[in-house]
């Protein structure tokens, strides 16, 4: 044995406290998970996580890391839409650079990694004619490779058809090594053109052998429907389980007959989905006095209707957000406030959007803490998954092919008055 993890409580908890146990790694594989104390070191590395959560790396299914790290670029987005958003991009990416793409976006991956990310699907503007983003993100996807999986979507920012030579581009950048084929059909100029897209997505999945992840309905507007289509051209080209919609935020203007019969043919399609809190919040129902939209998609109804549903970051400072840390606790705790999932066992359910069900999106062999898995998983200072989403703890260990590839220590509160000094965990104990 080269590492073990001691007491440990193991994901998935389902809110049942349990005895902690004792995780062994040998290579880059879980060698034995035993009761507490029941395992000898041998020499090996042993870390304590004091009862704390051991559970697979988190997953962000849906960032833009070309773009992390440029708020106020060459200025801020002063009304908070989306589509000052995008006009604010189309002037900053004019400036980029490979070195400017790495930098900026090897920090967040850092960020990302250290707070117990393990699996990073990044969208990649490919609205550019000499694909400069995309040829310095595919060098850092090699980079990076021992500390995250980094998978890239080919995204056509400004659209395929309503930008000169779009197909080409996309055909360019899949050849040139994207993993994922993108889309954004409700941009295009018109709703033929946006059909016409996503036949083309389609089109381009035969040709390659690609999924396909295509932000769609990223709107109020209750008349844009390009997610039929994408849910029918599924499952005409039998490509069930390999097509995610991103935000999909209009859905939650349709009207409840039109949502049922879409709910239907999403699960039937196996296309997953992948709300994007954070930016879904600030940038939707910008147009509304009041009431006033929350503007994310139907989350819950979409998991009951037995729909895959995860939960992205989407943006870190960046001209559509001008927060964000990188944590996909931080993502999935304004999910659970914005979609009301904040019974006790949505909670736990909720947690499964930023790791397994985020998994299953990324079309990835689902990770899981078992005797014989790969090695990957991530400690968190608390006892369970919904104590992580409240507290949005430290991630105490990350570690990726049995190795340690982050670590953080906790900070600790204390309370003094006089001379008595009382530790604060934030966390009620009996």
């Amino acid at each position: 044995m080269e590492l073990i993890v001691r007491n440990a409580r193991l994901h998935p908890t389902d809110g049942r406290a349990g005895e902690p146990v004792d995780v062994a790694v040998e290579g880059d594989r879980i060698a034995a998970i035993r009761p507490r104390g029941q395992l000898k070191a041998d020499g090996a590395t042993e870390l304590d996580a004091e009862g704390g959560l051991l559970s697979p790396p988190l997953v962000d299914p849906h960032i833009h890391l070309d773009a992390v790290l440029t708020v106020g670029e060459p200025r801020h987005n002063a009304s908070g839409t989306l589509i000052e958003g995008i006009l604010t991009w189309a002037e900053r990416k004019r400036e980029l650079t490979i070195e400017d793409v790495k930098r900026r976006a090897r920090q967040a991956i850092h960020w990302e990694v250290a707070q117990g990310t393990g699996l990073i699907r990044s969208h990649v503007d490919v609205c550019d004619p000499k694909l400069t983003a995309l040829r310095a993100l595919l060098e850092l996807r090699e980079e990076v490779r021992d500390l995250v999986d980094l998978r890239l979507i080919a995204f056509p920012q400004d659209g395929i058809l309503s930008f000169p030579d779009g197909p080409e581009l996309m055909r360019e950048a899949l050849r040139l090594g994207c993993d994922v084929i993108g889309g954004i059909p409700h941009y295009e100029w018109t709703r033929e053109d946006g059909v016409a897209e996503v036949h083309l997505l389609f089109e381009l999945a035969r040709e390659t052998g690609k999924g396909i992840d295509l932000h769609c309905d990223e709107t109020d507007d209750e008349q844009s429907r390009f997610l039929e289509v994408v849910a029918a051209d599924t499952m005409r080209s039998g490509m069930q389980g390999r097509v995610v919609a991103g935000h999909t935020t209009a859905m939650g203007s349709y009207n409840d007959a039109y949502a049922f019969k879409l709910l239907q043919i999403l699960r039937r399609g196996g296309v997953s989905i992948v709300a994007n809190p954070l930016d879904n919040i600030a940038l939707q129902g910008r147009f509304d006095s009041y009431p006033k939209r929350r503007g994310m998609t139907r989350v819950k109804e979409l998991d009951a209707a037995g729909v895959n549903v995860a939960c992205g970051h989407d943006s870190i400072m960046d001209p559509w957000y001008p927060l964000g840390r990188g944590s996909m606790l931080d993502a999935v705790g304004m999910l659970v406030h914005v979609g009301q999932m904040t019974g006790r066992s949505e909670l736990f359910r909720a947690y499964e959007m930023v790791t397994t069900n985020a998994a299953r999106a990324a079309e990835i062999d689902v990770w899981r803490v078992a005797e014989g898995c790969p090695a990957n998983f991530v400690v968190f200072d608390c006892r369970d998954e919904a104590e992580a989403i409240r507290l949005r703890p430290a991630a105490r260990w990350v570690v990726r092919r049995g190795k340690v590839v982050a670590e953080t220590e906790p900070a600790r509160a204390v309370v003094i008055s006089g001379d008595h000094r009382t530790p604060v965990s934030f966390a009620p104990r009996g």
